[in-house]
């Protein structure tokens, strides 16, 4: 581990005990490196990519009781590893614990009594903050503008990934009934069957339990003509994930029920308008019609509607594009959230 780090030096500890991807794994991953620069924060994980400040599971339980200028901080994102953190205070080691919540549902009688036991907590939207039944400090998640960013050029990229003629919207993320890719797929379907151009493209992966689900879609897509103009493209690396948004002229998130999701403002700070249904923290993120649309969930008709009204005039997509990136530079980078989470650690740090 080239980029483990001294325990006895560790002023923040972020937890990720899951070793598979998953969006929470991916937002410790993505923002832990840029907290970095101001705090010793690190990773313990399992499995920690190489580039992440991280220390060894076992150097938990072997570290100092305290910290470099005494108690650390334990930032958990699930039950786990707020269970670990009180395990480790019961050890004897000198803990603030502090817990991020993005859950839009009433919690379990066993999360509510984990996070009673919170030094804090913080809420990744107003809406998520409604179902804590204590106080939290709202910080919204932001991304890494310097790599989601327009295209130099979008047509030589496009020519680059395949991607036939015409507009092509873009649905990216894991392939299930709750993200709606369904709904995605339908109304692509009856969009794509009106006109002889354009295409659509899904990223994510069918875990083994939904591979089915994502079977029946490819069905569909074949029974109405459309496998060359709708495809699952699954899983990217993730350092390629920003040239698939540039390329696309539409993104749609059509999620049933959602926590955060980040993949709006990922496309949007790539130039790309959006539709987005009002779940999680989408009517946060998406102005609507500013730099795009928002639409009620698990609503087909209105999905297929706004994506042909999106795409019949190109002149207010384009303006829905520059003003998306603008939006997202003034609410949504990556460094005003480590900014936040960071002034919070110095606060619990000096309690």
């Amino acid at each position: 581990m080239r980029d483990a780090k001294d325990p006895a030096t560790v002023q923040v500890i972020a937890p990720n005990f899951k070793r598979r991807l998953s969006g929470v794994t991916s937002t410790v991953f993505r923002l832990v490196p840029f907290q970095a620069r101001d705090l010793n924060v690190v990773v313990a994980g399992p499995v920690v990519p190489e580039g992440i400040p991280q220390i060894r599971l076992r150097d938990l339980v072997l570290m100092p009781r305290h910290g470099p200028d005494g108690p650390r901080v334990w930032h958990a994102r699930r039950n786990v590893e707020m269970l670990g953190g009180l395990a480790l205070r019961a050890l004897g080691k000198d803990l603030r614990l502090l817990f991020t919540s993005a859950s839009q549902r009433r919690h379990t009688g066993f999360t509510k009594w984990l996070i009673r036991r919170m030094d804090e907590v913080v809420s990744t939207s107003a809406r998520t903050a409604a179902y804590l039944e204590r106080p939290s400090v709202v910080v919204h998640h932001g991304i890494d503008t310097a790599t989601f960013q327009p295209p130099a050029d979008r047509a030589a990229l496009r020519s680059e990934l395949g991607m036939p003629e015409g507009p092509i919207v873009g649905c990216f993320g894991r392939i299930r009934a709750q993200k709606g890719t369904d709904l995605f797929v339908d109304a692509m379907i009856g969009v794509l069957s009106e006109r002889p151009d354009g295409g659509a493209i899904l990223l994510g992966r069918a875990t083994s339990e939904h591979r089915s689900f994502q079977q029946g879609l490819e069905t569909r897509i074949a029974a109405a003509g459309l496998s060359d103009r709708i495809r699952f493209l699954g899983e990217v690396p993730v350092g390629d994930m920003a040239r698939w948004y540039q390329a696309l002229d539409l993104f749609v998130a059509p999620q049933r029920w959602e926590g955060f999701g980040v993949t709006p403002i990922e496309a949007m700070a790539c130039g790309v308008p959006v539709i987005a249904t009002r779940v999680g923290a989408f009517e946060d993120q998406v102005a609507d019609g500013v730099t795009g649309r928002l639409i009620p969930a698990d609503d087909l008709p209105a999905m297929a509607q706004a994506i042909r009204d999106a795409l019949s005039d190109r002149p207010r997509l384009a303006r829905w594009g520059e003003a998306a990136r603008a939006h997202v530079l003034g609410r949504f980078r990556i460094e005003d959230e480590a900014a936040a989470l960071n002034a919070l650690y110095r606060d619990l740090l000096r309690r």
